[in-house]
């Protein structure tokens, strides 16, 4: 079968940068910068091609123009680069609120708030802060994205992030991943980032069997994006591939899946609950007839489910 995986074949290679030198030390604040957001009407962004698979008019309007909500672009330092980061909720919240990091797909993307701001919204009504970082190489930030590499550690750091915006409650924070997204969240769990619980949909979970399914397809991006795989395909692939480490998931996972996706199989969903399953671990795998990679006919559903999940998870 001949399958189009979409967090890889959407990128534009860039070049590698450097980081730079002069690394805040460890414990030194790393917010470096916050401003507001200018949200354009929808008509002046309905001619996107990927708009739609995440907002349309009259919910996108509603948003936009919600009364008491903040969208802010935050600048941050990850490994000396300054990268960037969405933060949404409460203009004026009463204390501090849970927050969902919130992990996007594809590869290297810029101007996504419009896109991401009917996601955002919902979870937001639904009683949490979003913080999304959006990884090196990304928004104007400097560095290159690895598509699961070195980038990691921008999520990692949004756990300190979380420490100094004072709207946030640190001790309360959950991960939501969508295609790359959920294979980063995956990969934050292994590494220890401090979440209650986690929520992915459309996540890659098993490279080699991808490249299996189908031969020359994929090896001449993966040589882009990873140029010492060929080399040390176990080490590369393997790092990406949550169903060769799932002993080390140890979070409840709430895992989703459009079962019309045509981008990335239902099957990475389904090994991966498999292999949760033998281990014993806290998850539960939903399955959307029908829906597409994004699960965007039902995106409500998807971020409500998110959402309840969380709740469940939540502290006493």
């Amino acid at each position: 079968m001949r399958v189009a995986l979409a967090v890889i074949v959407l990128f534009v290679f860039c070049g590698h940068v450097h980081a730079e030198s002069g690394e805040a030390t460890s414990g030194a604040p790393i917010l470096i910068s916050r401003e507001a957001v200018r949200l354009p009407p929808f008509e002046e962004i309905s001619d996107r091609p990927s708009i739609g698979l995440f907002a349309e008019a009259t919910e996108y309007e509603r948003a936009r123009s919600a009364p008491g909500y903040a969208f802010e672009r935050l600048t941050y330092r990850s490994d000396g680069l300054h990268v960037v980061a969405w933060l949404y909720g409460p203009a004026a919240a009463d204390g501090t609120l849970p927050t969902i990091v919130f992990n996007r797909g594809s590869y290297t993307r810029n101007d996504t708030a419009p896109e991401y701001l009917t996601t955002f919204h919902r979870l937001a009504e639904a009683g949490f802060a979003i913080l999304a970082p959006m990884y090196r190489g990304s928004e104007g930030a400097t560095g290159r994205d690895e598509m699961g590499g070195e980038e990691l550690n921008d999520l990692m750091a949004v756990a300190s992030l979380a420490e100094e915006l004072p709207a946030i409650d640190a001790s309360r924070l959950y991960l939501l991943g969508e295609s790359r997204g959920g294979m980063m969240v995956l990969q934050a769990i292994r590494a220890g980032f401090p979440a209650l619980a986690a929520a992915v949909f459309g996540a890659p979970t098993d490279f080699p069997s991808l490249f299996e399914a189908a031969p020359g397809h994929f090896e001449p991006v993966a040589d882009q994006l990873w140029p010492d795989w060929r080399q040390s395909p176990d080490a590369v692939l393997g790092r990406r591939s949550a169903v060769t480490w799932a002993d080390q998931i140890d979070v409840p996972l709430l895992i989703m899946h459009g079962g019309g996706d045509e981008s990335m199989p239902v099957s990475q969903s389904l090994a991966l609950a498999e292999r949760l399953q033998a281990l014993g671990k806290t998850y539960e795998l939903h399955v959307f007839a029908y829906q597409d990679h994004q699960i965007s006919g039902r995106a409500a559903d998807r971020d409500a489910l998110a959402a309840m999940w969380f709740r469940r998870h939540a502290p006493d």
